[in-house]
């Protein structure tokens, strides 16, 4: 089969950092579906594992965890789903990734695609909307439907998870959501993903939300450069108020917690699949929900480029965009 892939860790300006490359078709075990893959999407998390981490020598690694595809065959074990179906998932860090033609998922993490949705609309969702999804309500335990008078801080709200995330508060919670974008383009494209108002993380996070007049906030979701605004974020919450991260956090002084006693949370959402846990299933069921919400019009995909057909070149291209920061929304390719 096709597929993407890397033998050692290299720059993204190197034409090998990302090879087409020829491999055997995968065989799924008991609760495994085996998908072909229709679309895909990039996320950070495929350039920090493609920087980071050195396949085995003489071995390849394929990257990739958000798919849209169709069911071809499933294990001995496997009660959701059957051949034909159209799925969409993030998959597990722990396995080979999605950029391939053929490709494994445990049933537990997948769920019927959006049907209102083409594949390339559908591939932007998984990865970031479990990410929103476990954040809020999960890590932050937003109730649903709740939050009436209380307000959430997006830092980052442009980039993929902010994206669904801004829509997530908006149609499950009664939450006024506050997001962060420093362009123009961006923060328009908050703005119609339903942000009550954008304050430009450019400048200070208190001052600015000082300067709209929305005072101190009870949750806040970094989502990018947390460490950047580690201070400002202690100093916009309110006492006993909460924060969620996404990204590495080293050097960390949780000290400055502790005046207002706020509380951190980590997400990661390949916790579940990684584990293994008793939970796991959930994954599976959020994203169903969620496709629910796209069908009836209430959630919108957050694709904002297409990269064409899955290959080396055009992989190589979606990698740069995210390296560099700049990327808005998600980025899609679609097709061997």
């Amino acid at each position: 089969m096709k597929a993407v892939a890397y033998l050692q860790a290299l720059p993204i300006t190197n034409p090998d950092a990302l090879q087409d490359v020829a491999l055997p078709a995968p065989v799924p075990g008991a609760r495994d579906l085996l998908v072909r893959v229709k679309a895909i999407s990039v996320n950070p998390v495929d350039t920090k594992v493609r920087a980071n981490t050195a396949p085995a020598p003489g071995q390849s690694k394929v990257l990739g965890w958000d798919a849209v595809g169709v069911v071809e065959a499933v294990g001995n074990a496997v009660t959701q789903f059957q051949a034909g179906d159209r799925v969409y998932y993030a998959g597990s860090i722990t396995r080979p990734g999605a950029n391939s033609e053929l490709h494994l998922v445990d049933e537990r993490i997948a769920a019927k695609a959006p049907t209102t949705l083409t594949d390339a609309q559908a591939a932007a969702l998984p990865l970031t909307t479990i990410t929103a999804y476990e954040l809020l309500f999960d890590r932050l335990k937003v109730p649903q439907g709740g939050g009436a008078g209380q307000t959430l801080l997006v830092i980052g709200g442009a980039g993929g998870v902010g994206s669904i995330l801004i829509q997530l508060a908006r149609q499950l919670t009664q939450l006024k959501v506050i997001a962060t974008a420093s362009r123009p383009e961006t923060r328009q494209w908050c703005l119609d993903l339903g942000a009550h108002a954008v304050i430009d993380h450019a400048r200070p996070l208190a001052a600015e939300l000082k300067g709209g007049a929305f005072g101190p906030v009870d949750w806040v979701a970094s989502l990018t450069q947390t460490p950047q605004h580690y201070a400002q974020i202690i100093e916009a919450l309110k006492p006993q108020g909460a924060m969620a991260v996404i990204d590495d956090m080293q050097g960390l002084d949780l000290m400055q917690l502790k005046g207002k006693s706020i509380a951190l949370h980590w997400e990661m959402m390949f916790t579940r699949s990684m584990f293994e846990t008793p939970d796991m299933g959930e994954q599976g069921r959020l994203l169903a929900e969620v496709a629910a919400l796209v069908d009836a019009g209430r959630i919108r995909t957050t694709v904002n480029a297409n990269f064409g057909t899955i290959n080396a070149a055009n992989l190589r291209r979606a990698h740069a965009l995210i390296e560099s920061g700049k990327a808005q929304g998600k980025l899609v390719l679609e097709g061997f």
